[in-house]
């Protein structure tokens, strides 16, 4: 598999750096915004050196070609990217862990990355190899006029170095094509002999290691100062003297810290590792003492969940999920309530830049519903609360909390102020069904009972309007409104079978028969108004038209039962025979497509070979399209080009085909 991007460091939608092509040491690393934020390593074998990690801006492509030590493999596993280079001698392994374990919060929501290097000659005879690192400034700015400080510390022997903007505004902006700029960048190795450091001209730094192996012998104090073409940077060097046959490792950690995290109705909400008090320092403790052990665990984890994967999908199915994992995860951030509780907060990634999307997280929720229903819980608690506020009178759910990282109310269509724009079928089924599957994965109903003044709103208002929806918008926002949805109408049967699930669990039971059978005559009444020949129409009144019914995934996970098994397998049938070269249409509109519609659709098929059949060319479109961005999940069918958005959450979806699985959720369940 050739991903289009590479995740290297994936904590949240600030700190979030990628590889963007075939070779580390081919492209700058850079935010998956696109804006270059460059880290770099280089490794000096027999005082010849050769690049590991990006580029070096004074020299020319052929130079950079010449110089770049060749990569021999490359590995994405859910927690851990793994890069091979062999050369001069040499074998050299690096490795990238973020160890995003989904069951320890307090290790998930650390922003701590570790850089491991592992070195061993090949050719039977000794070689004399000393190893680069740097971060530049524009790893905590978010332009080039930004001024930076820097700071040195040691902490127990370990040095450590720290840059940040100067101004500090924290939580100063929202919007959507953003990089941080507050908090600081901190970076640290563990105590030991050969290491070096300096703060200076990255240029000076990258020059000074490739022409001696040694960093310059000073710091630059001027480096602070934002001039042209100037770019500081925190660099270390490591000797490891004579390498032979044993492996010679060193590790790097590199850690954000970012102060405050997210607005919430007007407060400020630490990160949530730093809930108890803990500081940078403690972070930075933590993560250098916790290294092995977090190393075998996340090794456990990656080849437990890569078994699982296989077996329920095949080879290509676990590789996608993989490349999947971190993004999904660092589209969000964790932080802490006042109560300490965890909340889990989205970022619309080049969509709009809406933070806690009720329609960017349902199609995300299938990773959570596996790994971690406590951070499915905690995406759709801040919707809870803020839907029971007297100031969201509207009696569907909302889209949106505002615009990342200012979580003040909903700024999408309407806003609070009107219907125009809303989602109102789209966003109470997601919240019905969401809800339902969080019950599932739990084992008890108590969120749903918490809430229940909202979630029995929002199932009268489907009742009313959920059948044949009126002219509005769906998940599939960017296609524009669409009256008498086909696969809204069953989004919404679904959520009224979810909730009348939901009010069996808490005893209700005359709630239940009365939904039960509300949800049972509307699928009946779906197939008669959506029959279209050998499959189903994409609007009621459109005959000669299709789309990908994927919400009917819901109907099998949740055991609903709702919909006729015919139903599904005359889909699939259909869409084998319109399908284009990179994936299934998203319907017969346009030659678009979403890439987590497409998994949840094949998962559908009865037979592994079918699933297979609409899997295959979503996997010749990450390996062949030419836009190196974070796996988008909005590209055309017919040449594998990016449509729009990157980087988003809502590719965790892809983990659906899992929990279609029943042996593999009820083994995560436990």
């Amino acid at each position: 598999m050739r991903p289009p991007a590479v995740p290297l460091i994936t904590h949240d939608p600030y700190f979030s750096i990628w590889s963007t092509s075939n070779h580390l040491n081919g492209s700058p690393t850079r935010h998956w915004t696109g804006t270059n934020m460059e880290i770099d390593s280089m490794i000096r074998i027999d005082g010849v050196t050769y690049r590991l990690m990006g580029v070096d801006p004074a020299r020319t492509p052929a130079e950079e070609r010449n110089e770049a030590l060749p990569q021999t493999a490359l590995e994405v596993l859910p927690t851990r990217t793994i890069y091979d280079f062999a050369g001069a001698g040499v074998q050299v392994k690096l490795t990238f862990l973020t160890p995003a374990l989904p069951r320890n919060l307090d290790v998930l929501s650390r922003p701590a990355t570790y850089l491991t290097w592992r070195v061993v000659s090949n050719d039977g005879k000794q070689h004399a190899v000393s190893l680069y690192f740097d971060a530049t400034a524009n790893v905590v700015i978010d332009n080039p006029q930004q001024s930076v400080s820097w700071a040195r510390l040691q902490l127990n022997g370990a040095p450590v170095m720290r840059m940040g903007n100067q101004e500090q505004p924290v939580l100063g902006k929202s919007g959507d094509n953003l990089r941080i700029d507050w908090g600081y960048l901190y970076l640290a190795a563990p105590a030991g002999s050969g290491i070096s450091t300096v703060a200076v001209e990255r240029k000076a730094a990258v020059s000074a290691f490739r022409r001696t192996g040694a960093l310059p012998a000073t710091d630059d104090f001027e480096i602070h100062k934002a001039r042209r073409n100037v770019l500081p940077a925190l660099a270390y060097s490591f000797d490891l003297g004579k390498v032979g046959s044993a492996p010679a490792t060193r590790q790097m950690v590199v850690a954000y810290d970012d102060l405050y995290s997210i607005e919430y109705f007007q407060r400020k909400l630490r990160p949530y590792w730093r809930r108890k008090g803990a500081d940078a320092t403690a972070l930075l403790e933590s993560a250098l003492r916790d290294y092995e052990t977090l190393a075998r665990e996340a090794e456990k984890f990656d080849t437990e969940l890569m078994q699982d994967l296989r077996r329920v999908g095949g080879e290509e199915y676990a590789r996608l999920s993989a490349l999947a994992y971190r993004q999904s995860i660092a589209a969000h951030k964790l932080v802490a309530d006042l109560d300490g509780s965890p909340l889990f907060f989205s970022k619309e990634n080049f969509s709009n830049g809406c933070i806690a999307t009720v329609d960017v997280t349902y199609p995300s929720s299938p990773l959570f519903m596996l790994v971690s229903p406590t951070l499915l819980k905690a995406m759709l608690k801040p919707i809870m609360d803020y839907s029971s506020l007297e100031r969201w009178r509207f009696p569907f759910a909302p889209h949106d909390l505002g615009t990342y990282p200012m979580a003040n109310g909903q700024v999408y269509g309407g806003g609070e102020r009107t219907e125009e724009n809303q989602m109102p079928v789209e966003e109470s089924g997601n919240m019905l069904i969401m809800t339902a599957a969080l019950a599932e994965a739990e084992g008890n109903a108590n969120f749903a009972a918490k809430y229940w003044p909202q979630l029995e709103r929002w199932a009268a208002y489907l009742k009313d309007k959920g059948l044949d929806p009126d002219n509005q918008l769906s998940t599939d926002d960017f296609a524009g409104h669409l009256a008498h949805n086909s696969n809204l109408s069953i989004k919404a049967i679904l959520a009224l079978g979810a909730y009348a699930q939901l009010a069996d669990k808490l005893g209700k039971k005359q709630v239940a028969a009365e939904y039960r059978a509300v949800a049972q005559d509307f699928a009946k009444r779906w197939e008669g108004m959506a029959v279209d020949g050998n499959h189903y129409k994409l609007a009621f009144d459109k005959s000669g038209t299709w789309s990908q019914k994927y919400n009917l995934v819901w109907d099998k996970l949740l055991g609903l039962n709702l919909f006729a098994p015919a139903i599904a397998i005359r889909e699939i049938a259909f869409y084998k025979t319109v399908q284009a070269p990179y994936g299934l249409p998203l319907d017969n509109r346009e030659k678009y497509t979403k890439l987590d519609w497409i998994i949840w659709t094949a998962t559908l098929a009865e037979s592994r070979s079918d699933f297979d059949a609409i899997l295959a060319p979503v996997m010749r479109f990450l390996n062949e399209t030419p836009d190196r961005v974070p796996m988008t999940d909005w590209y055309w069918t017919h040449d594998g080009k990016w449509r729009g958005f990157q980087a988003r959450s809502v590719v965790g979806g892809v983990f659906i085909k899992a929990l279609a699985d029943a042996e593999t959720w009820r083994k995560w369940r436990k």
